[in-house]
């Protein structure tokens, strides 16, 4: 078992500790192509109440996305995102003191978000694909997440390849963590996210599970996010992605006693209770949250 470092995530006026117990960060898609829920949370007022029940459920983060990510989907305008998106935050914040992550590439959508309650920015680019997102999180004290991803989703998983991607995606993450030291984002603000699914084939994602230990060596928090996703479709043999729920646990289970501090999922309730058990495990008589 691998011994998880503790930090504080400091994400504008709120500090979230980490490596006491896994934190759980809630999927919402506020979109009508995701790969999973499939436009189930795409009515503002369906998200809404979908992120208030995560909530209820146990979810310590609420993460909402307004652009799909899957492979082979297209890219969405701001205007279209920040009408998907902005509503459904502001009325959670409304509703909720629930964290709040944006899960965006779009600078003017984070500003917007951020502006409508929301603390966190989730960026799949790692704040490469807008020049003017290092900005917008630094001027606004949010933490962010910083994902690595080889490609756009429209092209990533056609025949990505590595020469050692658990090293190249470590040494990616440390150098764009580098980038938002620069740029004014403190240290404290910061965790990545390797990128499972993002441009990487089954056996790179295993990699990338089994090297969580590397990754976490690299001095900052981490964040997993191998929810339902593909590869574990391609194991178990479920294809359809609401039939993964025990690979998704499994996959979960694993990142958490080796590294992780978050993990981003669509099933609460059965990864929170995974989590109170594997936390109480890994710190004996410690009570957890």
């Amino acid at each position: 078992m691998f011994e998880r470092k503790s930090y504080s995530w400091c994400c504008r006026a709120r500090t979230l500790p980490l490596g006491g117990h896994t934190l759980v960060m809630g999927i919402l898609n506020a979109t009508p192509d995701s790969f999973s829920d499939g436009g189930r949370f795409f009515d503002p007022s369906a998200a809404v109440e979908r992120a208030l029940e995560m909530a209820e459920q146990g979810a310590d983060i609420i993460d909402v996305g307004g652009e799909s990510t899957r492979p082979g989907a297209d890219a969405v305008s701001e205007a279209e995102e920040i009408r998907r998106t902005v509503p459904v935050v502001g009325k959670i914040r409304e509703y909720s003191t629930v964290p709040i992550s944006i899960d965006t590439t779009k600078a003017v959508v984070a500003f917007q978000a951020l502006e409508a309650g929301a603390d966190i920015v989730n960026d799949v680019s790692a704040l490469e694909a807008d020049g003017a997102m290092a900005g917008v999180v630094a001027q606004s004290g949010a933490g962010v997440v910083l994902m690595h991803r080889r490609g756009l989703p429209k092209t990533m998983q056609d025949d990505p390849r590595y020469a050692d991607v658990v090293r190249e995606v470590r040494d990616y993450l440390a150098a764009r963590a580098e980038a938002c030291l620069e740029a004014g984002i403190g240290r404290e603000r910061i965790v990545v996210d390797p990128g499972i699914g993002f441009g990487k084939s089954t056996e790179h994602n295993l990699e990338l599970l089994r090297g969580l230990p590397e990754l976490a060596a690299c001095g900052y928090p981490l964040l997993i996010g191998a929810s339902r996703k593909r590869f574990i479709g391609e194991i178990s043999g479920r294809e359809r992605a609401a039939e993964r729920l025990g690979g998704s646990l499994g996959a979960a289970a694993w990142a958490a006693l080796r590294g992780a501090h978050i993990l981003r999922v669509h099933d609460i309730i059965e990864t929170c209770d995974a989590c109170r058990l594997l936390d109480r495990l890994r710190d004996g008589d410690c009570l957890c949250n």
